[in-house]
């Protein structure tokens, strides 16, 4: 019999197996790009978690055409496959070795007296590995509604796992009935073997935002309460006694987790320039120290047991990681370097650190998945997440360029696979955000325009992150302004270096990359053959209405938004809608339905302006899909959409 973790590899390589067997017919045809479903379904392995002793893989993929959660054992035998379907699967996490926790989202449409029409909903279910029945956290807490609104993770004590969860609770009783009357969620532990449900922390007043952090014993160790109208906090112990507190009006202030010194919580804080720093507060009280003041900071990791701060992720365009103790330290390096060149993610370890769950990705790799055990000197490769041969891949670096004003920007440059990088056809694809950054790794997008012939560059433009908080600064005031210009300077460039032909330039994003894309046609001039904005914002004062009605009015959001985008009445000329008639190419919108994040009445405003106007526009609504294109066949056909709606106004060359 075929183990598990076998299927699931022959799942990933199962488009390349059929065009195998069909060799005498594709070697009349060998130009032929890889389909369109490789890169646009969601990825054959989309993620995977280590179990605590490092002997068990969780893995979220593609088994003999359908999607399950899988469970291997070290020898690669089935422990678990359970089908997914369509589920929107956030996280996979270990509750000891014999019970899986699945954070999974729904969009849910809401009725009368909230601020939107619908949100995303969290849920969390406890899958048990021994045959008992599956269960989600408070399903059976009539107190308890809006599923799970934090995850503060799993503890182990006596032998017996529980979990830390945010509720939103009900008031009242049964005398006098059950009623509503705040969304704050307040914090509970939750038995997971039993579903014993007990709550540990109470919510906060309206206008405060709440957080905790736990002990190891699963108790709370530190609350910070942030008043969203003054911008004032504070931080408590476990006793109640207030350790630390100061202002913070854009509301850029947070707890970490527990520091590595025994008895300290981290405090993380954004000054007034936009640098972030990390502070050391003893939980008994005292001044506040500031530590890893010189590091780029990226993510935090806290070991499972204790729960204190063991080491972070050095922020850069290649991951590389610090961990306070030799052992550790020696292992991730080792790791890093054994795989050259490639962008080497360290997804997860188990307790001891001696089995480590890795992604690499880069020239030549689509996405590799292993395991590697460091006592056992063994690397094994457990999945892929695009079924795609090396040389399919189209080669990525990254580039730099001087913006209009001298400023440096960088970029990530795909080309596409075996063609000579000289006047190709070109997409610009700026991210979204637009506080993100692209790295030079595996993107599906940028890999599927690739893959039909066009170079693709994908601009971090002023305002991006990862370059400092001045460079994150820059961007304020600049939506369709000099964060526009960046973008078609990096356009200019590769035609200066004679790698694109300027005249063949589309552009297309999504979210504020859609924006961009609307922009780069009306706003600008001359620039671009078409556009392609998947969920993108037309109308920027209306987002910053929508944003701040669907918040409840919060003050901390009204600030920050007057901040990063100016006063509301300069929205107006920066706002794609307000200018259709402007539009000199034609454009292909696309969005989700459900769609939390940007309104899907963004597109179909703009859609109406550009027909009112005369312009060229078509319109794709993606029914049932949500801002992060979560399932799969609304996914592809969202890129179906968009590589035909390219190639049809700015096809590309030949294929060699």
């Amino acid at each position: 019999m075929r183990s598990m973790l076998h299927l699931l590899r022959l799942a990933c390589l199962g488009i390349a197996l059929i065009m195998g067997a069909a060799m005498p017919f594709l070697a009349a045809h060998a130009a032929e790009p890889p389909a369109l479903a490789i890169y646009g379904s969601l990825p054959g392995f989309e993620t995977a978690s280590l179990s605590p002793s490092g002997e068990r893989v969780a893995i979220v993929g593609m088994v003999e055409d359908t999607r399950r959660l899988v469970v291997v054992d070290k020898e690669d035998k089935p422990v678990l496959a359970l089908p997914l379907k369509d589920a929107k699967v956030r996280g996979v996490f270990w509750a000891g070795e014999d019970r899986l926790l699945v954070y999974k989202s729904d969009t849910t449409r809401l009725g009368l007296g909230f601020t939107s029409d619908k949100t995303e909903l969290y849920s969390m279910i406890v899958v048990p590995l021994n045959g008992e029945k599956m269960w989600a956290v408070f399903e059976h807490e009539k107190r308890i509604t809006g599923g799970v609104r934090r995850f503060l993770g799993i503890q182990e004590r006596g032998g017996r796992f529980y979990g830390y969860f945010g509720g939103i609770t009900f008031d009242g009783d049964f005398r006098s009935g059950s009623y509503l009357t705040s969304t704050n969620p307040a914090l509970y532990e939750v038995d997971l073997q039993d579903q014993k449900t007990r709550n540990i922390a109470p919510r906060s007043a309206d206008n405060i935002y709440r957080d905790w952090v736990l002990g190891a014993d699963g108790s709370v160790s530190a609350t910070l309460d942030y008043d969203s109208r003054n911008g004032g906090w504070n931080v408590k112990n476990g006793a109640g006694q207030r350790i630390a507190e100061g202002s913070s009006p854009l509301g850029k202030v947070g707890l970490v987790g527990l520091g590595a010194t025994a008895g300290t919580v981290i405090l993380s804080e954004t000054d007034t320039e936009g640098a972030r720093h990390w502070f050391e507060l003893a939980l008994a009280g005292g001044e506040r120290k500031e530590i890893l003041a010189d590091a780029a900071l990226g993510d935090a990791y806290f070991d499972r047991v204790s729960n204190q701060l063991i080491g972070y992720e050095i922020e850069g365009d290649t991951p590389a990681y610090t961990f306070f103790d030799t052992y550790r330290q020696k292992v991730a390096a080792a790791v890093v370097k054994a795989f050259p060149g490639l962008q080497t993610h360290l997804q997860g370890w188990n307790d001891r650190f001696d089995h480590l769950l890795v992604m690499t990705e880069g020239v030549e790799d689509p996405q590799t998945w292993w395991v590697i055990d460091i006592k056992g000197r063994n690397t094994r490769e457990i999945g892929h997440s695009y079924t795609l041969k090396g040389s399919e891949v189209g080669p990525m670096r990254m580039v730099t360029y001087k913006a209009g004003d001298g400023t440096q920007i960088a970029g990530v440059l795909t080309l596409p696979p075996g063609r000579k990088p000289a006047g190709l056809p070109v997409v610009i694809f700026p991210h979204g955000g637009p506080a993100a950054r692209d790295y030079p790794g595996f993107d599906w997008w940028a890999q599927a325009l690739a893959s039909r012939g066009y170079a693709v560059l994908q601009p971090n433009f002023r305002g991006s992150t990862g370059y400092g908080p001045a460079f994150r600064r820059a961007g304020y005031g600049q939506w369709g302004r000099k964060m526009q210009s960046d973008v078609s300077d990096g356009l200019a460039a590769l035609a200066a270096q004679g790698i694109v032909d300027p005249k063949r330039a589309c552009i297309m994003g999504a979210s504020y990359g859609g924006y961009a894309a609307l922009a780069g046609v009306t706003l600008q001039k001359g620039l671009y053959r078409c556009a392609v904005a998947v969920a993108g914002v037309s109308d920027v004062a209306k987002m910053a209405s929508t944003d701040i009605q669907e918040s409840g009015y919060d003050d901390t959001l009204k600030r920050a938004l007057k901040e990063e985008l100016g006063e509301r009445k300069d929205l107006r000329p920066i706002s794609p809608v307000n200018f259709a008639a402007q539009a000199d190419a034609p454009i292909l919108l696309i969005h989700g339905k459900d769609d939390t994040v940007v309104p899907y009445g963004q597109s179909t405003a703009m859609a109406g302006a550009l027909r009112e106007a005369g312009k060229p526009v078509e319109m794709v609504t993606l029914p049932g899909e949500d801002h992060w294109l979560s399932r799969s066949e609304t996914r592809l056909a969202m890129l179906e959409a968009a590589v035909r709606f390219i190639t049809a106004n700015n096809p590309p060359d030949p294929a060699p």
